[in-house]
């Protein structure tokens, strides 16, 4: 895996997405007309692949002198902009970049102002350095920056740092991210190019209260139903979905709602996989070299605001249950809403250490309960089971909660083997029910 360098003031999001890192971020050469006065500059390129597509994330940094002018500065930010685009068209000439409708570009652009004046050519860490405030207004990709986003070769989407920052903040995951960038560009397609320059808080605004925010999470829903692995829709989910659709007083308290599950999945996330690595004794140059769990990394982040919240609204139903089923221990089955195929299976641990669900009867058969489950679930799209063995620990008032994990690849079935395994397994049931 490629390692990745990421600044104190980047997001969560960013820090999710290094575990889709595709290669080491490369310095990405710029062939300026016109060099910029009194500055300097950089563009490092990063590459993601994420199960709905790939990102391709260009960060350019501009260095100006601290007392630089307006103009010089709108100046300077356009001919680096006209740069990386420049730069990144070559790469699609010479075949260095996949043309395709699942790849997505990003370009955002960081402005500093520094009291480091040397000569201009390669970045400095200046001793003074203060990121600017900017944005790209409205008019801006109209009258100062005008490019044919129906032409592949431009297909860049711009944005500031300041505009980036907030949109990771707001959109948390990574696949929500991809769903942002594909919506802003089929809007910016679909539009005149007066039109193309809706901010970026808008456009957020409008994802977040459009129906393609639940979209996956209903189709998932529908097919769970299909397969008979529920009987009725996710009461959740329709009660957040018609919000939406009504535009109703409580849709922006399902937002925050989702959105504080995320987070907290994705610091479960970070715990359940620091927990793996200390029970298999992976050393910090595993981590950096081989990084044996990142696909199981992949596997517990790729998951949408709505399957976030269902997993951990799952965990915090556990200390409301009755304290027989607390002493007892007991198992929860749940699926994924952002893949089809990506199956839960969570086994709260029996305080009684005496029963059949105590942690040390079930941490030692993760896999092993992974694998029957595989063998159970009538699927055609199963990918993946994920086990977690979850255990609340209280002390002093304070409550934690420990989580053992085990995630089993599953390789995937035709219909007919589908179809062959229930009927075993109906037949396994019948022999069962009359040897009573």
């Amino acid at each position: 895996m490629a390692q990745l360098t990421i600044p104190t003031d980047w997001t969560r999001l960013t820090t999710e997405l290094q575990c889709y890192l595709t290669t080491s971020a490369r310095t990405l050469t710029l062939q300026v007309p016109n060099r910029i006065e009194h500055s300097q500059y950089e563009a490092l390129q990063y590459r993601y692949r994420l199960p709905l597509g790939s990102i391709e994330i260009v960060v350019a940094t501009l260095y100006l002198p601290i007392d630089s002018t307006l103009d010089a500065i709108n100046a300077a930010r356009l001919t680096l902009v006209k740069a990386v685009l420049t730069s990144i068209r070559c790469q699609k000439t010479a075949g260095q970049l996949p043309i395709n409708d699942t790849h997505q570009r990003v370009c955002v652009v960081d402005i500093r102002l520094t009291d480091d004046t040397n000569s201009a050519g390669t970045p400095i860490a200046a001793t003074t350095s203060v990121r600017l405030p900017h944005q790209f207004d409205p008019q801006y990709f109209n009258e100062e920056l005008v490019i044919d986003l129906n032409d592949h070769a431009q297909q860049v989407q711009i944005f500031s740092w300041p505009d980036w920052q907030t949109l990771q903040t707001v959109l948390i995951t990574p696949c929500e991210l991809y769903r942002f960038l594909d919506y802003r560009m089929q809007q910016l397609q679909s539009t005149s190019a007066h039109d193309v320059s809706k901010s970026i808080a808008a456009t957020m605004t409008s994802l977040m209260s459009s129906q393609a925010l639940f979209a996956q999470a209903i189709e998932i829903d529908n097919a769970l139903i299909k397969y008979g692995m529920q009987d009725k829709p996710n009461a959740a989910l329709v009660t957040m979905s018609l919000a939406q659709n009504n535009n109703s007083a409580s849709k922006e308290m399902y937002h925050e709602h989702v959105q504080q599950a995320a987070t907290l999945w994705s610091q479960l996330s970070a715990q359940m996989i620091e927990v793996v690595h200390e029970r298999y004794e992976v050393t910090e140059h595993d981590k950096q070299e081989t990084q044996p769990f990142l696909h199981w990394q992949q596997q517990l982040l790729d998951e949408s605001l709505f399957s976030r919240h269902e997993l951990v609204r799952t965990l915090y139903r556990h200390p409301k249950q009755s304290k027989a089923l607390q002493e007892s221990g007991y198992v929860v089955h749940q699926h994924s809403y952002e893949r089809l195929g990506r199956h839960y299976v969570l086994i709260f641990y029996g305080e009684d250490k005496a029963s059949q669900h105590n942690k040390t009867a079930i941490r030692s058969n993760l896999e092993s309960i992974a694998k029957d489950v595989a063998t159970r679930l009538p699927m055609t799209e199963l990918h993946h089971i994920v086990v977690m063995g979850i255990e609340f620990i209280v002390e002093n008032d304070d409550t934690f909660i420990d989580i053992d994990l085990w995630i089993q690849p599953v390789q995937a079935m035709s219909e007919r083997e589908r179809q062959l395994t229930k009927y075993i397994q109906r037949l396994q049931q019948q022999r069962a029910d009359n040897s009573k």
